[in-house]
């Protein structure tokens, strides 16, 4: 880095890039691709500058030219730069300093990036090479020779290195196999000859890579393996020649990047556009994001062994007791959904060893309880042979699946992995033996190699290599490929007793603890590409009396039990960052386990339950469900207050209507309904009928409708005042950064705020609790729209924000207007009426590709650039009043005022589907309709005067229904909530911001709003 900062310091341009150059690529990822543009961009200014009017075209045709593939938009504004006599006058470049201070400010975002960049990971620091390295590199490939020998002998007579080692067999005859693991070391006390009388050839003591092993990983040995079962899922054979390629274990690219790369190189879609000029925002955390804040403590009723929480479902929590039980909570109801006790399901088919040992002794504990990936089966490891599998249908129902007598002794450890795209179930046991099952039962693998009880498995994959790393009671790791090779390392691990292994939730990093004999406690991370300790985490106080449990989360936290405390690691400090003893009550070696938003944690407890801890977050996540008391936590945060801001006034207050909290009946028409076998449940006829009891509200069920009427509930924040006349809030957007407010008035004037950051807001992002700034450029300008020539009142308001919140465009009854958001310019205005457009909707891939319903019921697919409709989409029968755009199945979903809804494909805007709301009975198909998916695409909300409703994307079809019977909601804004805070507007057309989640704003001469929990 000190000589990539002195060459950006001294403007060496070319050699900065010539070195750069040397690690990354301008398309290897958006962080390369950023890192490039802020280099050239930072030389195209200094050309602009020095008035250099030459260079400057020069750099923008031949550097700058290939970031027009990824944002045309973008590279334009770049070009207008050459027009102003000063690139100053530019507002986004208005506080361009000297040239100087200018590259510092660009090396800071520029190191910023280097090191967000996975790339060069491992590469900023020139690494530590230990003395024997070289040693060790010529013991690793004596193994590999001495491996492919076709003879190999338990003493090679290895004497020179100038020439490949072979076995010669003796008087022809074939000698025992050795076990040498592919790319390992000998073991304790199997050395080689010397090479010399002077130079002996000692094996190395650093144990072998993690990485290298799996660069043989599929090679072919003569070596038979005596100790592995026949499999049926061999390793593919063309994996040889990708890891041979690419010997590391470690690969950093994730699946995202992967995906934005493929998005970004010319022959493919359009691609979010690049932001123009700030930095990509980074990642960032504090302590406040550890889940220290106990929000309740629940009973199980036995001693906890093992938890796992729901990996999509995150307050889903199973949990395994030491009397077999397990049981499932829901923790935002602080409900148990099902309890199922411990019982053979077969007996005869168990082994008579198993038979003995239970009439011997009847008890039976779980060591183990674990969720499938996709969250449809549970695995149950007994501490007796067995393992169940549970299938798992939502809310509270399961059946049998599987019952194997898997392991003589305890079953150790279960987990799910998929080998060749293959649901298989691995275990581990007191018989020394790891084994892989698949979903009948029968058994795939038998891994043999261990010898000690393997105490822990962690199933994992790089690529396309499907892996099992085990640990073993007497501190050994050792590593398998679903193949007949047999272990690919063996080496110890600190401590060398009980230790568990764990990746972080990318999979990028690989974290282990354990305890030794003596008691002492190791929490470490692994260098896989040296199969060495990369780093020891500290803060372990006392002589533990068993074994210390850990788990990771969010990719930079760790966290593991220990002296009556729950302690907390930021991954790349090896100080203890926090902890806490969740007021008192914890074991001295407390089980733990995060869930997989890292949000919540689950403790146990001595007294034979658990503690469920949360951070704001998981706060937020755990009010939706209306639990049975305030959540202490909840508290100060939702207490009104008001609240300044510097240099505009400011209004806050809650209204004088508001007054507690109140749960609908559950008979209640509002109460939410499931759809079944083509039921409507609008049907029904039943009277409203609510109660209300402040000591002992009713629990709010998902699904369950519940008012927010109480201020402890509620923060308001009234935005300050703007210049022009005060008028009625038609439309209202978040930015889809999060940061700032659009609205839109009946008066056609667009209005933007934004929030700062700073200490009471540090993130920057929209809340209640700080008031926001009116924002305008500098030259004052306003975005007005072409208002409409017939009665105002009579227009259709839409508005939509493009992707990277670049531009707007918007309508009031007159024609489409296009707007700047950096400078508020009209970019350009289309689609003049008679028939006035009433929404609006940007292409996903493409913001030149706008889809623009009209009120004569048709819709236009527009495109900017050449100024054209290129098709007119026809099926409804009154105007359009919803459009939503999914990426991921490539269609659009348009709704009416005939109620009904189309489905559009995006790629020959071809009709797919027509899908009719289903009305109450004598009720007419008419009324205004909105769609909108949510943030992955897979569901739609639908909502309608009668009724609001979430499908299923892909096929279309009704999931859930909410009734509104008697039509004296009037649902005036809705949102599927993807960031904290929303945004509503009440009956007078004033605006207010609520600090909550999942919201339905409706609209009755008290002004309420409803929370909805799916």
């Amino acid at each position: 880095m000190k000589y990539f900062e002195e060459k950006v310091h001294a403007g060496e341009w070319d050699e900065v890039e010539k070195y750069l150059s040397g690690f990354t690529k301008v398309d290897d990822n958006r962080y390369s691709m950023k890192i490039f543009f802020e280099i050239r961009k930072q030389k195209y200014l200094e050309a602009l500058d020095r008035h250099d009017r030459a260079k400057a075209v020069d750099i923008l045709v031949k550097d700058l030219k290939v970031f027009s593939t990824f944002n045309e938009e973008l590279y334009k504004e770049i070009t207008q730069l050459l027009t102003l006599e000063n690139f100053r006058e530019n507002e986004q470049l208005s506080k361009y300093g000297d040239t100087k201070s200018a590259r510092s400010i660009m090396l800071i975002e520029l190191k910023k990036l280097i090191e967000a960049n996975p790339l060069f990971r491992e590469k900023l620091v020139f690494p530590t090479l230990k003395a024997s390295r070289l040693r060790t590199l010529i013991n690793q490939s004596l193994n590999w020779q001495h491996q492919l020998c076709k003879n190999p002998r338990p003493n090679p007579d290895i004497k020179t290195l100038f020439t490949d080692h072979t076995c010669a067999p003796p008087n022809g005859a074939r000698a025992s196999p050795v076990s040498v693991p592919l790319a390992a070391v000998p073991k304790a006390g199997a050395t080689y000859p010397p090479l010399t009388a002077h130079t002996p050839f000692q094996p190395p003591p650093a144990g072998p890579s993690l990485a290298g092993w799996m660069a043989n990983a599929a090679a072919t040995s003569s070596v038979p393996s005596a100790v592995v079962a026949a499999s049926s899922l061999p390793v593919p054979a063309n994996q040889a020649v990708q890891i041979l390629k690419r010997p590391t274990i470690a690969d950093y690219q994730s699946a995202e990047s992967e995906q934005l790369m493929k998005r970004l190189r010319p022959s493919g879609h359009g691609v979010d556009e690049a932001t123009y000029p700030s930095p990509i925002p980074q990642p960032s955390w504090s302590v406040e994001d550890l889940p220290r804040t106990v929000v309740c403590t629940l009973p199980q009723g036995s001693s906890v062994t093992s938890m796992d929480f729901h990996p999509s479902r995150h307050t889903l929590l199973l949990v395994g007791s030491a009397n077999g039980e397990i049981t499932l909570w829901e923790v935002g109801l602080r409900e148990r959904l099902f309890s199922k006790p411990f019982k053979i399901w077969d007996t005869q088919a168990c082994s008579p060893q198993f038979q003995n040992s239970v009439v011997k002794d009847s008890s039976m504990s779980i060591n183990r309880v674990t969720w499938n990936p996709d969250g449809d089966l549970i695995g149950v490891a007994f501490t007796k042979h067995l393992i169940h599998l549970h299938a798992y249908q939502q809310p509270n129902e399961t059946r049998q699946v599987l019952e194997i007598d898997a392991h003589s002794g305890g079953v150790n450890d279960i987990a799910f992995s998929r080998p060749n795209k293959q649901l298989c179930v691995v275990t581990c046991g007191d018989d020394k033996l790891i084994k892989v099952w698949d979903m009948q039962g029968q058994k795939l693998f038998s891994f043999e190699g261990h010898e000690a009880p393997v105490y822990s498995i962690c199933p994992h994959h790089k690529e396309s290599i499907q892996f099992i790393f085990s640990t073993s009671l007497d501190g050994k790791i050792k590593a398998w490929l679903y193949d007949n090779v047999g272990s690919r390392v063996d080496y110890d691990a600190p401590g060398k007793w009980c230790t568990t292994m764990l990746y972080s939730a990318d999979g990028t990093r690989l974290f282990s603890c354990g305890t030794s004999k003596e008691g002492d406690s190791y929490l470490v991370e692994w260098n896989e590409s040296e199969g060495s300790i990369k780093r020891t985490y500290s803060g372990f106080r006392k002589k533990a009396s068993g074994v210390v449990q850990f788990d990771t989360a969010q990719n930079h936290i760790l966290a593991a039990g220990e002296d009556n405390q729950i302690k907390f690691w930021d991954v790349d400090n090896t100080n203890m960052l926090s902890y806490t003893e969740a007021d008192g009550g914890l074991p001295s070696l407390p089980r733990l386990r995060f869930n997989k938003e890292g949000n919540l944690l689950a403790v146990t407890t001595m007294d034979n339950g658990f503690k469920i801890l949360a951070n704001a977050d998981g706060l937020r996540s755990l009010r939706t469900f209306g639990t049975t008391r305030p959540f202490e936590a909840f508290r100060v945060p939702y207490e009104v207050s008001s609240m300044k801001v510097s240099g505009a006034p400011v209004v806050a207050g809650i209204s004088p209507n508001i007054g507690r909290m109140d749960h609908i009946d559950r008979n209640s028409p509002a109460n939410p309904t499931p759809i079944m076998n083509g039921g409507d449940s609008a049907s029904r006829s039943i009277d409203i009928k609510p109660r209300i009891s402040e000591e002992k509200p009713d629990k709010a069920k998902p699904w369950e409708l519940m008012e927010v009427i109480n201020p402890q509930q509620c923060r308001v924040a009234t935005m300050p005042e703007t210049p022009d006349q005060p008028s009625k809030v038609v439309r209202l957007l978040y930015t889809n950064s999060g940061v700032g407010l659009l609205a839109l008035g009946s008066n056609a004037v667009q209005r933007l705020w934004k929030w700062s950051r700073n200490d009471q807001n540090p993130s920057g992002k929209a809340t209640a609790s700080v008031v926001p700034h009116h924002w305008q450029p500098n030259s004052g300008l306003v975005m007005t729209n072409d208002p409409a020539d017939t009665n105002p009142e009579e227009a259709v308001p839409c508005i939509a924000l493009s992707k990277n919140d670049s531009y707007v465009m918007s309508a009031c009854g007159g024609k489409v207007s296009l707007f700047n958001m950096m400078t508020f310019k009209v970019m350009t205005t289309f689609m003049p009426p008679p028939p006035a457009s009433t929404f609006l909707a940007f292409h996903p891939q493409d913001n030149n590709i706008i889809a623009i319903g009209m009120e004569d019921s048709t819709i236009h697919i527009y495109n900017v650039r050449v100024d054209e409709v290129k098709t007119r989409l026809t099926g409804h029968q009154k105007r359009i009043t919803g459009l939503a755009f999914s990426n991921n199945q490539h269609i659009l979903v348009s709704s009416g005022a005939d109620a009904q809804l189309c489905v559009w494909a995006t790629d020959s805007w071809e009709k797919k589907k027509t899908v009719a709301i289903q009305m109450p009975a004598g009720k007419t198909p008419s009324g205004d309709t909105w769609v909108q998916f949510n943030s992955d695409w897979s569901r739609l909300l639908v909502v309608h005067e009668t009724q609001l409703a979430i499908y299923d994307a892909s096929k279309m079809e009704r999931i859930y229904q909410v009734a509104n019977h008697l039509y004296l909601i009037k649902i005036c804004c809705y949102f599927f909530v993807k960031i904290s805070s929303l945004v509503s507007v009440d009956t007078s057309g004033h605006f207010v911001s609520f600090h909550i989640t999942c919201i339905i704003l409706t609209q009755q001469p008290a002004g309420f709003c409803c929370l909805y929990q799916w």
